[in-house]
């Protein structure tokens, strides 16, 4: 293989299957193609591969597939996945992730309705009004959602919309919350792009 010198120019995320039947169930995990330009210009594969959508407490099982830092976006021969840390990507940049949404239970809405907007932090802008459900929270940030499986309820502060497989969204820092209703989990891959204060 030739030596990589420039980074990703495209990011292709194929979904595979998790459970085998008659065992317990596995996490689950999707398989993630990251494209470069090496030294002598030609297209080759930097990386062909697995995340696992892990569960950090007290977030739903999610994995970053991507990140950038700066406007434009650089390219690179490093995971970028890897330095994402916390929901919003990095100041001027970034971030790439697939979050799967199981429906909701009891005792997810029995925590304090600061609860998500205490992990976004500091990121979340100024403007906007009170959490009214556990799972609200507002990023400085402009969100691309696309619904990959199942439908779920996006929440706002007077507006509730149902949405489903092959439906997109765009939020422009605003307050929201993925509430699933349903019997099975959500999956909705989201590119999240730094942005100013709404």
């Amino acid at each position: 293989m030739r030596p990589i010198t420039y980074a990703t120019l495209f990011v292709s995320v194929c979904l595979q299957g998790s459970v085998i039947s008659g065992q317990s169930p596995r996490p689950e995990t999707i398989r993630r193609v990251v494209t470069a330009v090496d030294a002598s210009g030609t297209a080759v594969v930097l990386l062909d591969d697995a995340v696992t959508l892990a569960a950090p407490p007290p977030r739903n099982p999610s994995a970053n597939v991507w990140a950038t830092t700066r406007m434009p976006a650089e390219l690179s021969t490093a995971d970028r996945a890897r330095m994402l840390t916390g929901i919003a990507p990095p100041a001027n940049g970034s971030a790439f992730r697939i979050v799967s949404f199981p429906p909701l239970t009891a005792a997810a809405e029995q925590q304090p309705l600061d609860a998500m907007m205490k992990v976004v932090g500091d990121h979340a802008p100024r403007r906007g009004r009170p959490p009214t459900h556990p799972a609200m929270h507002r990023t400085r940030t402009i969100d691309y959602a696309i619904i990959l499986s199942g439908e779920i309820d996006m929440v706002l502060d007077d507006t509730t919309v149902h949405v489903k497989a092959g439906d997109v969204v765009v939020q422009q820092a605003t307050n929201h919350a993925w509430i699933n209703r349903g019997k099975v989990p959500c999956r909705i891959a989201f590119i999240l792009i730094d942005s100013e204060e709404p």
